[in-house]
Parts: structure tokens; sequence; C-alpha cells
């Protein structure tokens, strides 16, 4: 009896190690789409500004197109799950959800936009800049809307990155496009900084839709909802572009393209996988973490996106922005510190709440 009870209370611990262990592997899944996705992603889409391109809404556009990917691992995980439960219900998002997910979609979609007018004007070291203090505007949405506690781990960490954007910020005019005009550069800072905002609130909105589900949160759940808020910022972006005439204007871009037709086709469909790897990443980590970890990894990204400007872009890397990429790498050093002492913290209550006590 009494190693019946132990293998029982050695079981719990067991199972709480292996959803963790899922739980990681999850979030390294999702941080490398992050990382393949916004690198090469923004890389592509200032290449193409660039290079005469200058389809604000169709960048937008690209940005979630590639969202019917989402289709092969959801019926994959559809057949599995009926395999397995003989469970035939297809779609697992509730009319609520599906409504914030629209919500969530369009706002995406004004985001998006607002991002590429910045990135058509400003160059990468700037605009990724001005896009990772949406780090701030997620930390201050997830603590109204979903009650996120700010640690001074995660306190330190949004600190530590602001500095390191201010930084760059002071040096801005360093990399600054010849000829451009005062009033273009800073509608370009001012339409980044909106659309900095505006995702802090999606980020945070994805995650208070996860808890405010009313139905328990799974990764088809979370896949269901992703496709559904990439589809509504895809319709938002495609409605504008028949409104801005920009599909009668593609072939004609195309063939006026500084590299070339064929090279104009390949980036615009690269940077359509790219991106569309980058928002499921995006979407994946909120459910996998928070949205304050997906603020904390958009910002660490940014001086990254500065050393890839200078090697594959006209731009320079002076020692601030290796002082900037110093402090980011420190404020992310100390987010995960502190989330790893609290899941030590979490772990350790687990267990002994698991454990039986010492039999009389």
């Amino acid at each position: 009896m009494e190693m019946e009870i132990e293998q029982e209370g050695n079981y719990k611990p067991n199972k709480l190690k292996n959803f963790m262990s899922i739980k990681t592997l999850l979030v390294l899944i999702n941080l490398i789409f992050i990382s393949v996705g916004q690198l090469s992603g923004v890389l592509l889409v200032r290449i193409y500004y660039l290079h005469g391109g200058k389809r604000k809404w169709l960048q937008a556009f690209l940005l979630t197109a590639g969202f019917p990917i989402l289709i092969l691992p959801i019926s994959i995980s559809y057949a599995k799950r009926k395999k397995n439960t003989n469970n035939s219900n297809k779609v697992l998002v509730t009319p609520k959800l599906a409504t914030a997910s629209a919500i969530l979609g369009i706002l995406l979609g004004v985001c998006s936009y607002l991002y590429t007018f910045g990135m058509s004007i400003l160059p990468v070291s700037v605009s990724s800049l001005l896009s990772s203090t949406s780090l701030a505007f997620t930390a201050i949405f997830a603590y109204f809307l979903v009650k996120h506690k700010l640690t001074e781990y995660s306190v330190n960490a949004v600190v530590l990155m602001m500095l390191g954007s201010i930084i760059l910020g002071l040096h801005k005019h360093d990399d600054r496009p010849i000829g451009e005009s005062d009033r273009k550069y800073m509608l370009g800072i001012v339409m980044t900084l909106v659309g900095a905002a505006i995702h802090g609130f999606v980020n945070a909105g994805v995650e208070y839709t996860h808890v405010k589900a009313g139905v328990i949160v799974t990764s088809d759940l979370v896949m269901q909802m992703q496709f559904l808020i990439s589809m509504f910022s895809t319709l938002f972006c495609f409605i504008a572009m028949i409104i801005n005439k920009d599909f009668q204007a593609i072939t004609r871009e195309a063939e006026e393209f500084g590299l070339g037709k064929n090279k104009y086709y390949m980036i615009l469909a690269l940077s359509t996988i790219a991106l569309q790897i980058m928002m499921i990443g995006n979407l994946g980590l909120i459910f996998c973490s928070s949205a304050l970890l997906l603020g904390i990894v958009n910002a660490l990204l940014v001086p990254i996106q500065q050393i890839f400007a200078v090697m594959f872009l006209p731009e320079g890397f002076n020692s601030e922005k290796w002082m900037a990429l110093a402090m980011c790498l420190w404020g992310f050093a100390s987010y995960f510190y502190g989330e790893y002492k609290d899941s030590l913290t979490k772990k350790v209550g687990k267990i002994k709440h698991a454990t039986p006590p010492n039999q009389v």
C-alpha cells in the first residue's frame, strides 16, 4: 500500500515535468519562427522599397497572405483528434472567439500598413528601433487587460531595452536617406510609433481572448484562431488594395523594378513566406507563454536586425548600436532569468502539493 502511494506521488511530478518539457519545446519552436521570419521578412520588405517598390498596402497584405499554409497542420491535427477521440467537431472556435479574431485581424491589418509605411521611408535601423517600442505598449496593455504581473526582472528588461532604443534614436539621422524631406521623415516615424502601439494592443488582446475564451485553450484552437486573425487581416488589406488599385499597378511595377521582373516576384513570394512564419511564431508564443515575452523577443531582434542591415543593405553600424545590442541582450537575459526562477518556484510548489504526507 505504501509503495502504491509512493508511485502515485511520483507520477504527478513526472507528468508535470513532461508538460514543462513540451511547453519549453513549443516556446523554442516559436522563437525560431519569429527570428527567421522577422529578420528575413523585414530585410526583404526594405529591399523591395529600395529598388523601386511603392505599394504599401501590397506589403501589408503579404504579411498575412500566407495564412492558407495553416490549413495543413489544422487538417493533420483534426485527423489525429478524430482518430484518438472520435471527435468529429472540426471547428473549435466559438462565435465569441470568432468575433474577437475578426476585430484583432482588422487591427493587425491597420498595424501592418503603418509598419510598411514606415519601412518605405525609414532605414531598417530606424524602423526596427521604433517598432521595438511595442514592447512597452504590450507591457502596459497586458498589465491592464490580463493583469500580467510586472516583476523586477521584466521591468528591468523593459527599461534596458527602451534605453537601448533611445541610444539608437539619438543617432537616427546618421542613416537618414539622402534627399528625404523633414515632413516625410517625421511622418514615417509617427506612423511606425502608432503601428507599434496598435501592435502592443493586438498582442495583449490575443492573450486576453485566450484567458476569456470560456473553453479549454488547446494548440488546435490556437491554430484555428491564428487562421481567422490572419484571414481577416488579409481580407482587410485586400479590400484596401482594390480601392487603391494596387493590383493594376503590380505588373507595371514589376517591369520597372530595379533588380528585374523575376526578382521582383521572387522577393514578394519569399517575403510572404517569411512574414507568415513570423505571424505563426508571434501568436504561438503568446499562447505558450505571454504577450510580454513576445515584446521582449521583438525588442531583442532589433539590434540583430541592425547587424543584418549592415551586412545586406547600405547601412552603417556604430558604437552606439553595439551598446544598444549589449543592453538588449542584458535585458533579454534578465527576463529569462526571472521566468526561470518563477517556473522553479511554481514547480517546487506543485511537487510538494502532489507528494502525499509521510505515513505515521
